[in-house]
């Protein structure tokens, strides 16, 4: 079964902290194949982890949670969304975080519903979007 949701950063991060319970209740409803997240997403969990001096516990969290998600590579369908995506934000004067667009793109071009309570992702009209942690 192909992904139908990609989880953004922060609601990757909410999963893994446990610090808001109702993103972790919808994923428990979900099956594991349903979920994934971008490998843009892995690498800023990785880097949070890497910034925090001594931070075992989180680090070891954060690989439980990667060993078990579904991580999706950066093909060329994402880098092509990527790019339609930038040019028309940016021709409209509304450009935003390379990492978030990086993430919006590759949700687009996986066909998936970008799960995020970053408001910053309302603004792109194609994108399909869920906040999981105002359930």
């Amino acid at each position: 079964m192909a992904a139908r949701y990609l989880l953004d950063t922060n609601t990757a991060s909410y999963a893994i902290k446990g610090n808001v319970p109702s993103v972790r209740q919808r994923l428990q409803k979900c099956a594991p194949s349903e979920v994934a997240i971008s490998v843009i997403t892995e690498a800023e969990l990785r880097f949070g982890v890497l910034r925090l001096s001594g931070a075992k516990r989180l680090a070891f969290v954060v690989e439980e949670f990667l060993r078990f998600i579904d991580i999706r590579a950066w093909d060329s369908e994402a880098a092509e969304s990527y790019a339609r995506l930038r040019a028309s934000i940016e021709r409209a004067g509304r450009p935003m975080g390379n990492l978030d667009l990086m993430i919006a793109a590759h949700s687009l071009a996986l066909g998936t519903t970008l799960v995020s309570s970053d408001h910053v992702f309302g603004r792109l009209k194609d994108l399909k979007l869920e906040d999981w942690s105002r359930l």
